[in-house]
């Protein structure tokens, strides 16, 4: 963290530089057409927001598919569109771990900040928890956009922001949020229907991102690394899921679609099972929305690869 620290301390200056004169004519240079301007860190946060405000406002992301969410360090103009914007949207200081810092940088302004996951209760990840196979004590998994019920709780908190920062369309936002998330109670109700009289309900993954998945369904998520951590296992570990699958029959290894498969890729060659792809939802490209790609699709894709196992 110290580096962020450090970073927001550089940005300071170039910040005064920015919008210094003061947040007072921020609506009139946010967005030239008078809309609402929000600005969102990655992919779920994004979509969430789309489907509240509508075309009553202009939503921008800031990461692009394939940056890292953790890793991510914001450009001066990054942190001025942030600062001058109405709202602000990210999941969490887990999973931003750059935010707070941002913020501190930026605290003349007047943009709305919405942590999304703010009262959900995040998963604390012990050491010998079965997702944390490097050892890291006491880590969260931040990953809570993949809970369909969780990620109602986050397009709720998103619509107190964007109707605090624009109240006179209160009624048209509250409705689009509704609609989204009665989509949202679809998507879980089909995950329950899948799963509600499965036999096997382990499922192995390369990285330890779908532990909300599994707590919701009462599955249990079997991970080649942490959740904190994509590095390659050693060669007892590989050893032990080896054996485990076979004594199991598991057919089937996950890999992310956001990172190498190639730890899946031998534990598969080892096996015999097939790989599959389920998608931690971190990054959509421009050219998969544009073919019609969203965050319910995406979740469709990862129950019918989870029923692969599942059954």
């Amino acid at each position: 963290m110290n580096k962020y620290i450090k970073m927001g301390t550089l940005f300071s200056a170039a910040l005064f530089s920015l919008f210094g004169c003061g947040a007072g004519d921020k609506a009139d240079t946010a967005s030239g057409d008078g809309k609402l301007t929000v600005v969102t860190t990655f992919y779920p946060m994004y979509d969430f927001t789309k489907q509240v405000v509508g075309d009553k406002g202009n939503v921008t992301l800031l990461l692009k598919a394939g940056q890292d969410s953790h890793g991510y360090e914001p450009t001066p103009k990054d942190i001025a569109a942030i600062a001058d914007a109405d709202v602000f949207v990210y999941n969490s200081d887990e999973m931003e771990t750059w935010v707070p810092s941002v913020l501190d940088s930026i605290g003349n302004s007047d943009v709305v900040v919405v942590d999304a996951s703010k009262d959900i209760p995040l998963y604390q990840v012990a050491e010998g928890d079965p997702v944390d196979e490097a050892g890291d004590a006491h880590s969260v998994d931040p990953h809570v956009w993949l809970d369909p019920v969780y990620a109602q709780d986050e397009v709720a908190a998103i619509l107190v922001g964007v109707t605090k920062a624009d109240a006179a369309n209160k009624a048209f936002y509250e409705a689009n949020a509704a609609a989204f998330q009665g989509k949202l109670a679809a998507l879980d109700i089909a995950y329950q229907t899948a799963f509600a009289n499965a036999e096997n309900r382990t499922f192995v993954v390369q990285h330890a991102a779908f532990g909300y998945i599994a707590r919701r369904y009462n599955l249990t998520e079997m991970a080649v690394s942490s959740v904190s951590s994509d590095a390659e296992p050693n060669p007892a570990k590989l050893a032990e899921l080896k054996q485990f699958m076979i004594d199991n029959h598991i057919g089937v290894v996950y890999y992310s679609d956001n990172a190498s498969s190639k730890t899946a890729e031998t534990l598969a060659g080892e096996t015999g099972a097939a790989l599959e792809v389920l998608s931690p939802l971190e990054g959509i490209s421009q050219e998969e929305q544009d073919a019609g790609k969203d965050y319910l699709s995406v979740m469709q894709d990862n129950l019918a690869a989870l029923q692969k196992t599942i059954h």
